[in-house]
């Protein structure tokens, strides 16, 4: 997902020697300890920031100090309040329209600073909770390098597989994906069935895996906007029933299948509209523009909005708070951060049942589930979600979805699990 500014960042870092990157330390946090229990080098691939931010946030609420390596991308003021945390600016720009020979010449600079790092570092423990632009590199010699200077590495697998996930494995990206696996001294995974997959698939013994709970996102800017002013910004009208589907476009994620349920209801309701909200995962334009086809042979244009494109985190909250639901009809998937996206803004989710969207969408109180695939019951799951009470007092639902997120999902019940996990690694 683009689960992808806020305002007074710091300038960006040089293209020079580690030296040159940015290092805050700011005064010392009143929640946290001023003898640190562990230090963690938090390795971020300078990207997907709400994860990044709530990670750190957890940390340093457990007295754990941490090195956030970030980018221009996810710096931000939160990460300057605690003298428990140094952010280091080793990737800085990552601007995508820069031409190529500045890409080059940035990635080559970042890895440069990432080596003088982690030859220095005092950080006893690597977390690693995205690899970088190279990842059979990053997965192989990279880890390698970081084992030769005695660093304890823990993993973060958002996906066990994802190149299985999109139709495109092969054996070269499985025997990489083994080196990774193998070489790291544990691996977080936030499902039982990714962990069941780790171990099926890739040998990995069972101690070595902990299931930790996906973080509420809680960094995406939440203002006094209103529900009427938003819908006003994306083009709903106020009485409309508005469908959102929010995040990268690809193949898993079986937006046709969304479509073709459009398609029925349409002919039911005639003030449904369906918000399209989110870039094409590059690489995948051949699965996008046919859909854009099918929607006008459809007769959908008036009926689908579509903001196909990245969306800015300042937008994001304009999008949860016109929607009177988010629909996730994906084909497959392990687990994916929609839905607690969804539930931070107190907005109920229709998904299919595939991987542990199950355990995540308690029927009827936070959304409902249909068969995947099958856009007849994906209809029939938004007809029986307009006519609940769910729907009727979504207002009032709205708190206390947020409510039940937050105790669920909350970072600090995240943060105590990876103490555990931070001393049991250090004491092998």
């Amino acid at each position: 997902m683009p689960v992808e500014h806020l305002s007074s960042v710091s300038p960006p870092a040089s293209e020079g020697s580690l030296s040159r990157a940015v290092s805050h330390r700011a005064p010392e946090n009143a929640a946290a300890s001023s003898v640190p229990s562990v230090r963690v080098c938090l390795l971020t691939g300078g990207d997907d920031r709400p994860y990044a931010l709530g990670m750190a946030a957890a940390l340093v609420a457990q007295g754990i100090a941490i090195d956030f390596l970030g980018s221009d991308k996810l710096d931000a003021p939160e990460l300057h309040r605690s003298s428990l945390l140094t952010f280091l600016n080793l990737r800085g720009d990552q601007n995508e329209t820069a031409p190529l020979r500045c890409k080059v010449a940035r990635i080559v600079a970042y890895y440069a600073r990432l080596a003088m790092y982690a030859a220095r570092s005092r950080a006893p423990i690597f977390h690693i909770l995205w690899n970088n632009k190279f990842e059979h590199f990053d997965r192989t010699l990279l880890m390698l390098y970081y084992r030769l200077f005695g660093k304890r590495i823990i993993l973060t697998a958002h996906n066990v597989n994802m190149r299985k996930r999109d139709g495109r494995d092969s054996w070269f990206n499985r025997f990489s994906l083994g080196i990774q696996y193998r070489l790291c001294h544990h691996i977080l995974v936030h499902t039982v069935a990714m962990k069941d997959e780790l171990i099926a698939d890739f040998g990995i013994a069972s101690q070595r895996v902990s299931v930790i709970p996906f973080g509420i996102n809680n960094t995406s800017p939440a203002t006094a906007l209103g529900r009427r002013e938003a819908r006003e910004r994306i083009g709903v009208g106020p009485s409309e029933k508005t469908l959102l589907f929010f995040g990268q476009i690809a193949p898993y994620k079986g937006l046709e299948y969304l479509i073709a349920a459009m398609s029925e209801l349409t002919k039911e309701y005639k003030n449904l509209r369906l918000v399209i909200a989110g870039r094409v995962k590059p690489g995948y334009a051949g699965y996008w523009n046919p859909m854009r086809s099918e929607i006008s042979l459809r007769g959908l244009e008036n009926r689908i909005i579509q903001h196909v494109r990245f969306i800015p985190e300042t937008e994001v909250e304009g999008y949860f708070k016109a929607a009177d639901v988010v629909v996730i009809p994906y084909v497959e998937i392990f687990q994916s951060g929609v839905p607690f996206l969804s539930y931070s803004f107190g907005l109920p989710v229709i998904a299919t049942d595939v991987g542990s969207l199950r355990d995540d969408i308690i029927e009827r109180e936070t959304g409902f589930l249909c068969q995947p695939k099958n856009p007849t019951d994906l209809a029939r799951a938004i007809r029986i979600y307009f006519a609940s009470e769910l729907y009727q007092n979504l207002e009032t639902c709205r708190n206390q979805i947020r409510e039940f997120a937050n105790d669920r999902y909350s970072w600090v019940r995240v943060g105590k699990i990876l103490d555990g996990v931070y001393r049991r690694v250090l004491a092998k």
